[in-house]
């Protein structure tokens, strides 16, 4: 207790510090408001339905990410996930597309091209999507609508302030990241995760009590212990990694050596992190949105086994897609070659391997043997909020048993801790553990 005491005592007295973290709760506050901010023309009081709609399924997933704000038809409804998909459309074509390859080598100058793009391609999502959550809206809550209320200009002033809302949320996040603590997007995407914790905990627990079948105090406990148990889980995997030793040889030049020091490549056991979760998340939303938020009751039987995110083909065809994408982003992130061509030219190698292809080979088959289990037990993760319903869980509590909700809040949490830590070290204080520093999902391991 005295340790934490002293820490934020430290924390406070850095100046650059205190105000980072002081401009991110602002920006965070201005993002909790707007998502309580509803659409013009809309009775808040009579959202019941919608409530009721998103209560479960994929579209709590979406409504959990926005912070509660999809269900309060907030000017923020759409949140960051518009920019997400746009992000991941551009990772895929810099694959494919020589253009975007091209822009990717060349530097800052590229990263604000891709960055422009993907900011253009967000708005084109975002003026078909607001329709489509209009449209739900009036099948939803047509009661909420105001009775004079004119569809054609209703539905064209909301997508403009809809669109306009989550660029904003957009902004925030960049600000953030410059001018605050932490990156940005991801934390604004954690902040309506956690937003919804506090409603999701109570709901479960008060369940527990109410119901006398449901195991009450007992077994609330134990589900408690098993959150725990995962989440540790999750900072393992996020934090995992396989060190490889690479010895440099001795230099001189003048009076003065250089090399001879032995260091490491930290190889991730999940090199991906959260992103092939988020890429297979991505499509199992398409059966939802070819049949429409608002039919879901009339769509086959087909069609319902993959909208309902706790049936056995859904969560199936759910982690094998994330095995596939891990294997995929792993490959095109992680550059075997290139690293053994930066290590041969700084005169580093790894002991007992041959510099050159050799190296690249033996990293290779290090990255092949580390990223199957990393790949199943990513897998395990995001399926197991399924298993936590089978259980008798709630659908609210169960999103935080794993999936990319767990990942995400795990992942942000450590890397923002890690900044602070950084803060704190460069000023000569104590870090944040008297066990260790902090690791994030990069690591702290030194690399070639």
């Amino acid at each position: 207790m005295r340790k934490s005491i002293e820490t934020l005592k430290n924390i406070w007295n850095i100046e650059d510090l205190r105000q980072r973290i002081l401009i991110t709760i602002l920006f965070v506050a201005i993002y909790r408001f707007g998502s309580y901010v509803v659409l013009p023309g809309i009775n808040p009081a009579k959202l019941s339905q919608l409530h009721e709609q998103t209560s479960e399924g994929l579209l709590a997933l979406l409504n959990m990410f926005s912070g509660g704000a999809f269900s309060n038809a907030s000017i923020f409804a759409l949140g960051i996930m518009p920019y997400i998909s746009a992000s991941i459309v551009i990772q895929l074509l810099a694959i494919a597309v020589p253009y975007f390859q091209k822009l990717q080598r060349e530097g800052e100058s590229g990263r604000r091209k891709i960055n422009q793009y993907t900011r253009i391609l967000t708005i084109f999502i975002l003026i078909f999507q607001a329709p489509s959550y209009l449209i739900n809206l009036k099948m939803q809550a047509s009661a909420a609508l105001n009775a004079s209320l004119d569809w054609t200009f209703f539905i064209i002033t909301s997508t403009i302030i809809l669109a306009a809302g989550s660029m904003f949320i957009l902004w925030l996040g960049e600000r953030i990241t410059d001018k605050g603590i932490g990156n940005g997007i991801s934390l604004i995407i954690m902040v309506g995760i956690i937003a919804r914790l506090p409603q999701a905990f109570s709901g479960e627990f008060v369940s527990r009590l109410a119901s006398p079948g449901a195991g009450g105090i007992v077994m609330f406990l134990l589900e408690i212990v098993m959150l725990i148990l995962v989440i540790a889980a999750a900072i393992l995997l996020v934090q995992g990694v396989r060190k490889v030793p690479v010895q440099y040889a001795k230099r001189i030049v003048g009076n003065k050596q250089y090399g001879g020091a032995r260091q490491y490549i930290p190889l991730k056991v999940n090199a991906a992190n959260v992103m092939p979760i988020i890429f297979a998340q991505a499509i199992m939303f398409i059966p939802i949105t070819i049949v429409g938020f608002s039919n879901t009751e009339s769509a086959s039987n087909f069609a319902r086994a993959f909208i309902d995110h706790t049936s056995f083909w859904y969560n199936l065809v759910f982690a094998i897609l994330i095995i596939v994408f891990t294997w995929f982003y792993t490959a095109i992130t992680i550059n075997p070659t290139q690293m053994a061509e930066d290590m041969k030219r700084n005169n580093g190698f790894i002991p007992g391997i041959k510099p050159g292809k050799s190296t690249a080979d033996y990293i290779d088959t290090i990255m092949s043997r580390i990223t199957l289990p990393g790949s199943i037990f990513l897998a395990i993760v995001a399926i197991l909020p399924a298993f936590a319903g089978v259980f008798g869980v709630q659908a609210e509590f169960a999103q935080f048993f794993g999936g990319t909700s767990l990942l995400i809040l795990v992942g942000v949490v450590l890397d923002t801790l890690q900044q602070v830590e950084s803060h704190l070290l460069m000023r000569h204080y104590d870090g944040l553990l008297s066990s260790g520093r902090i690791k994030g999902r990069s690591g702290n391991v030194a690399a070639y």
